[in-house]
């Protein structure tokens, strides 16, 4: 269902402090992918191929906070990245980055809302 919070993206400025911090606190479990620069978070039960096994978790990701303008963000599921961007166009937000091909899995895209915030969008390949 378009329209769903799916996925979260935390920034860091060292990796293994920061997955210490959150394997120790909260038993996330982390996967490294550093041909991505990026680490896969997931915070619960989760199945390679479906993601979370149980209602009420999302799992998310790390990367290095190489851009200072970018934070914390929310990645939100959408039918159609490129309308999608075109709509937030529309309605005062600006693109940050376009669409994407994140491996075989999907696409990706940011915008920044009327507010400043980034954030994130996801569409399945």
């Amino acid at each position: 269902m378009a329209g769903r919070v799916v996925h979260f993206e935390l920034p860091y400025e060292d990796a293994d402090r920061a997955g210490k911090f959150y394997t120790d606190l909260f038993g996330w479990q982390l996967m490294p992918m550093p041909d991505m620069d990026y680490t896969i978070v997931m915070t619960g039960p989760t199945d390679q191929e479906s993601g979370p096994t149980e209602s009420g978790f999302i799992n998310g990701g790390m990367f290095n906070r190489s851009d200072p303008g970018r934070g914390t963000n929310v990645v939100i599921d959408v039918d159609d990245i490129e309308a999608t961007l075109a709509a937030v166009e529309q309605a005062g937000g600006k693109t940050q980055m376009a669409k994407q091909a994140v491996g075989d899995m999907g696409f990706t895209a940011y915008f920044t809302d009327t507010e400043g915030n980034i954030v994130g969008l996801w569409q399945n390949a």
